[in-house]
């Protein structure tokens, strides 16, 4: 009845309904039919597929039945068929749906799907699962007799149903496993098991259905059979726990019993093996199972793995252990140890490996590749594999136990398999555990013969690398003991001799612990060979070693290595390495006469045998290595772009690892003991390496660099995880591939740089971060520099190495060195954000940095000097990987980011004056890329603004001019001498001369247009002051008689600072700072030559304060950095106390700091001016804000002219903001301290709106001010009066009766300068006609006009200051429009609604037809 039969049914209600108003009087009668019927014909089991909805009387007349459901049927029949069996209806209910599930069950047509139901069966046994839902909600259905019936099947239902029963919550699994024979259901669960993992290898549908049930079994298997102790046991469930841990148990052995056999295994059995590992994915159970019974469950799996089968013995071990590797193990143990490690940290699991081996007999092999698996995936287990390793030795040599002993030498063994990248070479580790008297084995004699013991005991089992080691780097003995030692040694020659290897045939550079099986002579001579050709063709001197050998190992010397360096060739035309290196043996008479002739004959021979067959002799290289390295590189690539996968990168790079030794052939493999601690040759001046070393190293370079990029297209460095680091520790595992990596990246960057794309850069400046990192795994370096030099090798670490090969010349390097070492910093920050600043040095190489630090500044205005900073270093990462890359907008970035601030005050990055000097004079100034001029700005700023008042502790000087001085000729002298990296050694000009200026002063001039004369007077008074601070600073001073003392004139420099010098500064009143310390530094110089020096300073400081204001101004805003330098000339000079005007200043600085600080009062000594010039410049350099108006209101009561002289001072640095908006000047803040001023002002009722007219309009008590503001300056106050509305007080334009003439007198002339300047071009376009001025006072705000203002729209100000205007005069009393009829006519012109308002409220009636308050206020 689930197909027709339900239809039928269906059509028979439906038609009954539409008769019941004619044929049945209620719907009792109409049951009672329907029952008689189905009483007749019913079918149990396919009645319980009927769930349609209810079935409604059609017509008014049905509304007394109001529904009539299928269920309520099916419930009557199971009732009134119980009733007549005699048995409850729950049972029978549950009997007949056992009954169909055993239909749907059986109905499968396909054997193989016996775990998986397919879509028919899905979709009957839904249909009753929904029937059988309804009889329990309804009572009519027993979960117990279900289970019990289950059981009872001829044939044990398919996995899958019973999975939907407990996904559907008709019966738990756990409900259906109590109720049923534990034998038989372990077995039924475990073939079902099996098969579905089987199924899973088949379509994707199928594979989701089996990873669901898997998921949800599994969860099942681990809530009962691993549960919590301290949670105890569900008491209806006695059955379960027990039923649910063997099933797991079952299907892990299943998975073990494979291991050992994996290659006798079908493929698909595999794949269904690793299917089941599913059950290992942590992932899956989430919350659904407590966190200790996962633990709980992760440890017994482990322990029963390590423990499984426990039959090879500890003398397999040692012999076989070579075989267990990651790379060599089966995949199934490796995948199922990666997931078990997931829940346990690595010091975890190596606790739990710990516990298993000090409590059970342990499978070695499973053990021991569980160490691979640990070092090789777990970033951490190196210091713990130590940790364990001294421990077991602690413990063997306290009780002389030969298991701990023999524990440690597997572990340490099985973990230097894997590679120094991830262990440290066993040669090492045995040397560091018994190589001195502080080993565990000398404290006693006892403990020494314990350790000899141990050791021969282990020879009859040992393979020849092991006792190598032992013979070449033996155990610390004393003298007295030396016998022991002897008898091990011979007992272990004996050995070797039993391997057919003696070790008077060991090679010159043997590899003491290679992972492979032992190299006869002849293959060991030839790799001997080609090392020795590789150290000749770097020194052009014959080895050591060789020449060791042919005195002290004459019987190898002769009969393995001369035989195979004199293997018969075709000698080539010119030359090579080999012909050389056989040459210089032969003058040295280290190769017999005869020997070396018959050599000479033989490749004559095979010359002629050549010519004769018409084909040349090559070696038959085997590609297939090579290309399984690509496939595994490409493969590599696919992990790392990936985050979900990038587990799996450490599994791979292993992999790689393997690959590459069988590229570059086992004498390459990891733990080369023999050059473990030699140097690295590397000929910088001309690097050669051979080709096939060149072609593997183009393709791991490459590879790294094709997955950086990638890795960066989807996730910022930090975000990578460490797969780049471990594959660069990878690579210095292979220490035999160092040097000719080392020599690519010579040829590379220090020959090739230049023509480097981006990507090769953004590659090797990653690749050198991750390079130093693994610095503990690349020896000393013996760089060669060439010929020409008097000590031709160096000895580098890897970070001074990556120092000389960026060096700094001309443009085109100077270019690819920024480009380098911008992106090298930026991954630095970005990958390792969360490093401390100590951390981090010990990444980058130094030098990186200090060169930063000269190339930034060099190339970057905006970076000289204190500059904002950015918070994030992904920024400038994301710009470098950007394909418009501009290297000096990246490096200007990198400069002002935080985190790149904070590197430059550690000590070791600091680039210290004489570091500098060295670097620019490397420079060859007719390939610079600066300019004479250009570079002589750079110097200047360098030297006087940056390194001479610096402290010495940051690489300054101190302030002490004789001091730069003796380092700059310390310098000069040491670089004459200096013969490093090929330099000529010639002494270079380091600045232009005065000619270079005068002739850039005689360039013709741009006449005709008013701007174009302006533009040519702008660079005239540059080159002006370019040529002051290039004289000497005395003679900014003039010297003169008068009476009979000498007394200092600076009449004419005064006059050039007030009308010319002060229009190019940025500050408004104040100059730069080269030329107040140049002016200071000849002041001081030229009182030398008077009688009283103190006197004479004195006396022209205090005419600065009425002639010259602007200079005094210039050393208040610069004093913390000329305050030193002063003091340290004027003691050098006379040793004395400094001339009180100079005192005075000092005292003006500190007490203009204590007021801000510690709330001192501020004293009132000597101009107000000045005062207020000091307190002005602290504020702005105190970095914390919100003090300065409680600083305000402890001023004392006469403090009129220093407050307006405040406000004077805040109104230049805002109008400075405006025009120069990358002098440091912040806009916002300079509008709140002046309206913090203004406020003041208002509060204590002090006149300010005449510090807005000029001293012959206004009071000339300002004329000191207005004197040493630039005329640009001046031009722009309109400007600033009009920013500061929203601070004038409601009551100003009662009290003040010249406010309204100030006002408008400034906004006249805001429209003049709007009028005479709207058709200048803006600043932006001046940059565009390539004038050349890139100084920061050259042009950009050099017009005083508003449409030059980059922050401000014109229009937009003059708006608000009419508005403000026209709200304004209506308010005003009729004293103020006393003295504005001067202005009547001008404003009428200009603006003819002002005008007109204030035409007609300058009479007195309009002016009292106003009384409300000013709603602008």
């Amino acid at each position: 009845m689930a197909g027709a039969g339900g239809g039928a049914l269906r059509e028979l209600l439906a038609g009954r309904a539409r008769k019941w108003k004619s044929t049945f009087g209620s719907t009792a009668e109409l049951r009672a039919a329907v029952l008689s019927l189905l009483d007749r014909h019913q079918n149990l089991s396919d009645l319980l597929l009927e769930v349609e909805g209810s079935v409604k009387p059609a017509g008014e007349g049905g509304r007394e039945h109001q529904e009539l459901s299928s269920e309520s049927f099916i419930v009557s029949v199971l009732q009134e068929q119980a009733s007549r069996l005699g048995v409850p209806t729950a049972v029978l209910a549950a009997k007949n749906a056992v009954t169909k599930i055993e239909q749907i069950c059986q109905s499968s047509v396909s054997p193989s799907q016996a775990p998986l139901l397919n879509l028919d069966q899905r979709e009957s046994l839904s249909c009753l699962l929904r029937t059988v839902k309804d009889l329990l909600e309804n009572n009519v259905f027993s979960r117990s007799h279900f289970c019990q019936e289950i059981w009872k099947m001829k044939d044990l239902p398919v996995l899958e149903a019973v999975w939907h029963l407990h996904r559907n919550g008709i019966t738990g699994l756990g409900e259906l496993l109590e109720s049923a024979d534990g034998r038989a259901v372990e077995e039924w669960l475990c073939s079902s098991l099996c098969a579905l993992c089987e199924r899973a290898e088949g379509s994707p549908q199928d594979a989701e259905h089996a990873g669901r049930v898997l998921s949800d079994f599994a969860i099942v298997f681990l809530q009962n059979g691993f549960q919590p102790s301290e949670l105890g046991r569900k008491l209806e469930f006695k059955k379960v726990p027990h039923i649910c841990h063997a099933v797991l148990q079952r299907m892990l052995t299943w998975v073990l019993d494979a291991v050992g056999k994996e290659k006798e295994e079908d493929v698909s059995t595999l794949q269904a093996m690793r299917f089941w590992l599913n059950v290992f994915d942590v992932s899956i159970y989430k919350s659904a199972v407590h966190p200790d019974s996962l633990q709980q469950f992760f440890r017994h799996t482990l322990t029963e793995v390590l423990t499984y089968n426990p039959l090879l013995k500890v003398s397999d071990a040692i012999h076989k252990q070579r075989e267990w590797s990651f790379t060599r193990t089966c995949s199934l143990l490796t995948a199922l140890y990666r997931k078990l490690f997931v829940a346990f940290s690595a010091k975890e699991s190596i606790c739990q490996l710990q516990r298993v081996l000090e409590t059970h007999e342990v499978n070695w092999q499973h053990v021991l590749s569980c160490v691979s698996t640990l070092v090789v995936c777990q970033a951490e287990a190196e210091p713990l594999f130590k940790d364990l390793l001294s421990h077991l030795l602690i413990k063997a040599f306290e009780n002389y136990d030969m298991e701990n002993m023999i524990t440690a030498f597997l572990i340490a063994r099985q973990a230097a398999l894997e590679g120094p990248a991830v262990f440290m070479p066993y040669s090492e580790w045995f040397k560091a555990s018994f190589g001195n008297a502080s080993s565990h084995h000398g404290s006693s004699k006892k403990a020494l013969v314990f350790l000899f013991e141990f050791l021969s005991e282990l020879v009859p089992f040992e393979v020849a690398p092991y006792l190598k080691v032992h013979i070449m780097y033996p155990p610390f003995v004393p003298t007295k003991h030396r016998s022991v030692l002897l008898e091990y040694i011979t007992l272990a020659k004996t050995r070797l001799a039993d391997l057919k290897v003696a070790i008077e045939d060991m090679g010159l550079y043997e590899d003491l612990s290679s992972t492979h099986d032992s190299v006869q002579p002849q293959g060991q001579a030839l790799r001997d060979v080609e090392k020795a050709l590789q150290i000749f063709e770097n020194t052009r001197k014959i080895p050591t070693s060789v020449i060791e050998a042919s005195i002290f190992r004459r019987p190898y010397y002769t009969s393995w290595f001369l035989p195979a360096l004199l293997r018969p060739r075709v000698l080539p035309k010119a030359p090579d390495t080999r012909m050389a290196f056989i040459d210089s043996l032969k003058r040295a008479d280290k190769i017999p006469s005869n020997l070396y002739s018959t050599y000479i004959q033989a490749c004559r021979a095979r010359k002629e045998k050549m010519l004769q067959d018409e084909s040349k002799v090559e070696p038959n290289h085997s590609k297939e290595p090579a290309e399984q390295l690509k496939a595994e590189l490409a493969a590599l690539r696919v992990l790392i772009v990936d985050q979900a996968k990038h587990e799996d990168v450490p599994a791979q790079i292993a992999v790689i690892s393997d690959r590459l030794s069988n590229v570059l052939g086992h004498n390459s493999d990891e733990n080369e003991a023999a050059i473990l601690n030699s140097r690295i040759q590397v000929n910088v001046f001309d690097p050669q390496l051979e080709p096939c070393h060149q072609s593997v190293v183009d393709l791991l370079l490459t590879s790294f660099c094709q997955n950086l990029i990638a890795a960066s297209y989807f996730n910022p460095p930090d975000r990578q995880g460490p797969c780049l680091s471990l594959f660069v520790k990878m690579i210095c595992g292979h220490r035999s591939l160092i040097p000719a990596l080392l020599g690519r990246l010579c040829q590379l960057i220090y020959h090739q740089g230049p023509s480097l794309n981006d990507a090769h850069i953004l590659g090797l400046a990653a690749f050198m971060i991750h390079l130093c990192e693994s610095r503990s795994l690349i020896p000393e370096i013996e760089a060669d520099f060439g010929i020409s030099q008097p000590v031709a090798e160096k000895v580098l670490s890897i970070s001074e190495f990556w120092s000389c090969l960026l060096v700094c010349r001309t443009e085109e390097s100077l270019s690819f060195c920024t480009r380098f070492c911008t992106a090298a910093v930026s991954y630095l920050l970005c990958k390792f954000s969360s490093f401390s600043c100590d951390d981090l040095c010990a990444l980058v190489p130094p030098s990186l940095v200090k060169k930063l630090q000269y190339f930034v500044p060099r190339l970057s205005l905006e970076a000289r000097g204190i500059t904002s900073k950015e918070d994030k270093a992904d920024l400038v990462w994301s710009s470098l990987t950007c394909p418009s890359l501009n290297y000096r907008r990246a490096s200007l970035c990198l400069w002002k980011q935080a985190r790149f601030q904070e590197l430059l005050k550690e000590k070791a990055f600091q680039l210290s004056f004489r570091e500098w000097l060295l670097l620019e004079l490397e420079m060859y100034p007719e390939k610079d890329v600066l300019s004479a001029s250009e570079r002589q700005d750079f110097h200047y700023w360098a030297i006087y603004q940056w390194y001479l008042p610096a402290p010495s502790a940051s690489g300054g000087c101190d302030g002490d001019l004789e001091k730069a001085c003796g380092v700059i000729i310390d310098c000069i002298l040491d670089f004459s001498q200096r013969l490093d990296l090929g330099s000529c050694g010639q002494l270079k000009s380091v600045s232009p001369d005065i000619h270079c200026k005068l002739q850039e002063r005689l360039k013709d001039r741009h006449r005709g247009s008013a701007l174009g004369e302006q533009l040519w007077r702008q660079q005239e008074l540059l080159l002006h002051r370019r040529i002051l601070v290039g004289l000497p600073a005395s003679t900014l001073i003039v010297t003169c008689r008068k009476g009979k003392k000498t007394v200092l004139d600076c009449e004419d420099f005064f006059h050039y600072v007030n009308s010319e010098l002060k229009n190019i500064s940025s500050r408004g009143y104040a100059l730069s700072y080269g030329i107040t310390a140049h002016f200071f530094r000849g002041l001081l110089n030229a009182s030398l030559d008077c009688e009283e020096s103190a006197e004479g300073v004195n006396d022209v400081l205090t005419t600065c304060q009425t002639k010259c204001p602007i200079v005094l101004f210039s050393a208040v805003l610069w004093w913390p950095r000329l305050e030193p330098l002063l003091c340290s000339q004027w003691k050098r000079l006379f040793g004395a106390p400094l001339p009180e005007e100079l005192e005075r200043l000092r005292e003006c600085q500190s007490s203009a700091m204590g007021f801000l600080s510690s709330g001192r009062v501020f004293p009132l000594s000597g101009p107000p001016w000045i005062s207020a010039a000091f307190l002005h410049c602290t504020v702005q350099q105190q970095s914390p804000r919100g003090r300065e108006r409680n600083a305000l209101k402890r001023l004392g009561t006469d403090t009129e002219q220093l407050l307006v002289s405040l406000l004077f001072f805040s109104l230049m640095d805002l109008i400075s903001a405006k025009i120069a908006p990358k002098e440091g000047v912040d806009f916002q803040t300079s509008l709140e301290w002046a309206l913090e001023i203004l406020q003041c002002l208002e509060e204590r009722g002090i006149s300010w709106p005449l510090l807005f007219l000029s001293a012959e309009e206004g009071s000339r008590k300002y004329s000191v001010l207005h004197s040493a503001a630039s005329d640009r300056h001046s031009r722009l106050l309109p400007v600033a009066f009009y920013s500061l509305t929203p601070g004038f007080h409601h009551k100003l334009l009662t009290r003040e009766h010249v406010f309204l003439y100030v006002a408008l007198n400034l906004y006249i002339q805001l429209l003049q300068l709007f009028v005479e300047g709207k058709d200048l071009p803006q600043p932006e376009q001046f940059r565009r006609q390539g004038l050349g001025l890139e100084s920061d006072t050259a042009l950009g705000y050099d017009l005083p006009c508003l449409c030059c203002v980059p922050q401000a729209d014109p229009l937009e100000v003059i708006s608000a200051a009419r508005r403000f205007l026209l709200g304004a005069i209506p308010r005003c009393p009729a004293k103020s429009f006393g003295n504005v009829g001067l202005l009547l006519e001008a404003c009428e012109k200009l603006d003819p609604e002002v005008g007109a308002a204030l035409q007609h409220f300058s009479q007195p009636a309009a002016a009292m037809e106003v009384d409300e308050e000013l709603f602008l206020f």
